[in-house]
């Protein structure tokens, strides 16, 4: 399985922009279908973004459309979330996860590699 490492993350102020990486190692990366998982405290994990192993489709969770933007680099076997127009609401940990067959699923349990998940805390 591919070891996944988030970085990125900190503290920005609303309505400003963010761009969180996951670097993987230790498996085939282009076979993995890669997603952007947000925990906020009391709340369950969601899906925000999706994107296959070609990056030739994506899903974006209704809450980010038109913020977010996933990509992925499979010559740096890099995932990427861009993040603009951030909400306080938007605070949370935000983890990559890897696997889902290549496709470009959000629902956690098709995932089998999980990073270690970075802080996004966006003050109003």
């Amino acid at each position: 399985q591919v070891q996944l490492v988030e970085s990125g993350g900190g503290l920005v102020q609303a309505g400003g922009s963010l761009r969180v990486s996951c670097a993987a190692s230790g498996g085939t990366f282009r076979n993995y279908g890669m997603g952007w998982f947000r925990q906020a405290p009391g709340k369950k994990r969601e899906c925000v973004a999706a994107i296959s192993w070609s990056g030739g489709s994506t899903y974006y969770a209704d809450s980010v459309k038109g913020r977010f933007t996933i990509s992925r680099d499979n010559t740096k076997n890099t995932v990427f979330l861009q993040m603009n127009s951030l909400e306080p609401e938007d605070t949370a940990v935000y983890y990559c996860a890897g696997g889902a067959g290549g496709y470009s699923s959000p629902h956690a349990r098709d995932y089998v590699s999980w990073g270690q998940g970075t802080q996004v805390t966006v003050s109003s």
